[in-house]
């Protein structure tokens, strides 16, 4: 199970999650994300496939993100119901394949979030669990 929450961060938007994994969290940040840009999703739309690779988890997380904004951009649409299959760091590189729902743009009423940011990202392995931390600048 995997939960976030949102918060206020000077001029910005934090997201705050928790995972029993990593692909867990991951998922929870995205979920996050879509959170911070509409108050309701509606039903509909397809599925498509998210694949990113980075140097590093902190990486990996950024550019997961950033991938989801740009088929945002592109595709024109919200992903939601972010899910991951696999998160891993193979031979130094950091890998992650999933997927998300696309909801049309057009059939909700959305806030934009402009960027990702590393400032104060935090992704930590606790007793209870996986923790991550994101600011995203709005």
């Amino acid at each position: 199970m995997a939960t976030f929450e949102l918060e206020d961060h000077t001029a910005d938007v934090a997201v705050e999650a928790h995972g029993e994994t990593l692909a867990a969290v991951f998922a929870a940040v995205a979920d996050g994300l879509a959170s911070a840009q509409c108050d309701a999703i509606p039903d509909g739309g397809s599925r498509f496939a998210v694949e990113v690779a980075a140097e590093s988890r902190e990486a990996l997380l950024f550019d997961y993100l950033d991938e989801l904004i740009y088929q945002r951009d592109v595709r024109d649409v919200l992903p939601v119901e972010n899910r991951l299959e696999r998160v891993a760091d193979e031979a130094g590189e950091w890998t992650l394949s999933g997927s998300a729902r696309g909801v049309p743009l057009d059939r909700l009423e959305a806030r934009e979030v402009k960027a990702v940011t590393y400032s104060d990202m935090r992704i930590e392995d606790r007793e209870e669990g996986w923790y991550a931390y994101v600011v995203l600048d709005v």
